[in-house]
């Protein structure tokens, strides 16, 4: 059970900072692998809003969010849309340099060391049951985790922005003909993805840890649940963030020799008899 529980909690965990490339790479089609680069800027955001200006850890998660969110803004702005239609390579080789950017500034204003993370004492300490210990700090993460799968899930398949945002991405100039702001959706769609970023990179810390090295540590983590989960699916990257964490956690515990690899093991398997993901949205015809 602690095993599962763990496992359950870790897969959240990845869940959160995956799910904003799941935004940007499948439901925008813009192959942004600078996406732990915004995680890693709302990893060192909160760190700020802690030690420099004393916040509540609660309090500071919006405010990591919402910073994020202008970063992304700013940068969709000057930089991203000038790539919408450009092959995946031009903007791969273009994130991957973000990337480097990124690690360099982080170098030079935070140094190369960790950055400490203190949990409140409402967030910290286990919860003992019976033939269970559980993680307070985890038990956040799942509750959170889910509430977010849930919100995200309504906001893409049930309101008039996701329906917006669909008709953008598979056929913008039908879109742009019937009168829709799609460069105004892709902005705003690109802020949520960064927020959602941002907030995955911060509650990750306490895991993960943050150092410059960031982006480069977890990319392969999230391109391996958008790879499972289907791309463009909210749905398919949770339960792909579940299953991994699930597999990694029993592999690691179970199998110490080679748990390191048992997630892969799980992608390749998920490839092999559904190329597309487990919910991921075939190209329109």
């Amino acid at each position: 059970m602690t095993v599962l529980f763990d496992g359950i909690a870790t897969g959240m965990l990845l869940f959160l900072i995956s799910v904003g490339l799941s935004v940007t790479l499948g439901l925008m089609n813009f192959v942004n692998l600078a996406h732990g680069a915004f995680a890693m800027f709302g990893g060192y955001v909160l760190v700020l809003l802690l030690q420099r200006a004393g916040l509540p850890f609660l309090a500071a998660l919006p405010l990591v969010a919402l910073a994020s969110a202008a970063l992304g803004v700013g940068l969709e702005r000057l930089l991203y849309r000038r790539l919408y239609g450009a092959s995946p390579l031009d903007q791969v080789l273009f994130s991957i340099g973000l990337v480097f950017v990124a690690i360099s500034g982080a170098n030079y204003f935070f140094g190369d060391q960790q950055q400490p993370l203190q949990l409140p004492s409402s967030l910290s300490g286990q919860w003992h049951l019976p033939g269970l210990d559980m993680g307070v700090y985890r038990v956040f993460l799942i509750a959170l985790g889910a509430a977010l799968a849930l919100a995200l899930q309504w906001l893409v398949a049930r309101t008039r922005f996701g329906a917006t945002l669909r008709a953008a991405v598979d056929h913008p100039r039908a879109a742009r003909g019937l009168g829709l702001d799609v460069d105004r959706v892709f902005v705003a769609t690109f802020a949520l993805g960064s927020a959602l970023a941002g907030l995955g990179g911060a509650l990750g810390i306490e895991m993960l840890g943050l150092d410059p090295e960031f982006p480069v540590k977890t990319i392969v983590y999230f391109l391996i649940v958008v790879a499972v989960g289907g791309s463009g699916s909210i749905q398919g990257s949770l339960y792909a963030s579940l299953l991994l964490g699930v597999c990694d956690v029993a592999g690691k515990y179970f199998l110490p020799q080679v748990g390191a690899f048992v997630i892969y093991a799980v992608m390749v398997a998920t490839l092999v008899f559904r190329p597309q993901g487990l919910f991921g949205r075939r190209a329109p015809k």
